[in-house]
């Protein structure tokens, strides 16, 4: 690898990274809202979102200038192939936590809602995804990166635990309708997130091992 190659290389990691930090603290923030019923941190999430779009084009044109102009090969060609899909995954994550944003707003102006408790655990555990999953990418950790893949398995089944209480609480009341699907709404746009959260854990197992493992659960077991 050229000095200039490592160089453009690491800066674009650095910036990957730092966009991972921002979604990451996207999602903590939309989940706070939604518990504390805070409209004005919901707008705000809502309002913020630009940012993140205009910084993962910033990143796809530095790494497209950085095929053009290194051609890089083997491991070199697969990072910059990850960067690219990782960086629209984590675009799509702040996509999912500005919607969650917009659900809490409209939640934040009703009559309080119940929020099944497992939610926070959902929440938590979507976290831990995306911070492993971006580990994962900045160590190189394979391992690491398929433990990612199968947590998501857990948030499917919170998820669906949460949808079934959500609607037994719609049913009480024709009243409890337009909240209860705001409050489904959360929950579904939280799964998503998890499941780009996976999504770059398995584009860091095809950058480490050069192994193509979506659609293939059986190459996560191990």
């Amino acid at each position: 690898m050229s000095i200039h190659l490592h160089r453009d290389l690491e800066k674009l990691q650095k910036r990957v990274v730092t966009l991972a930090g921002d979604v990451e603290e996207s999602i903590e923030k939309a989940v706070r809202a939604l518990f504390t019923r805070d409209a004005q941190l919901a707008l705000t999430l809502m309002e913020g979102d630009t940012a993140i779009d205009l910084e993962e084009n910033e990143i796809e044109e530095d790494a497209l200038k950085i095929l053009a102009l290194h051609q890089p090969v083997a491991i070199d060609l697969r990072r910059v192939a990850s960067i690219l899909k990782i960086n629209s995954e984590l675009e799509r994550m702040g996509d999912l936590a500005e919607n969650i944003a917009e659900r809490v707003y409209g939640l934040a102006g009703g009559p309080p809602v119940p929020i099944p408790p497992m939610f926070q655990q959902m929440a938590d555990l979507t976290n831990t995804m995306v911070r492993d999953a971006l580990d994962a990418f900045v160590n190189l950790d394979a391992m690491l990166a398929k433990r990612v893949c199968r947590m998501d398995e857990e948030v499917d089944r919170y998820n669906r635990e949460i949808i079934d209480k959500v609607i037994a609480f719609m049913k009480q009341h024709i009243d409890n309708v337009e909240p209860g699907l705001n409050l489904f709404s959360c929950s579904r746009q939280l799964e998503r997130i998890a499941d780009h959260a996976t999504n770059i854990a398995e584009d860091v197992v095809y950058l480490v091992e050069g192994a193509i493992i979506r659609h293939h659960p059986e190459a996560i077991r191990d």
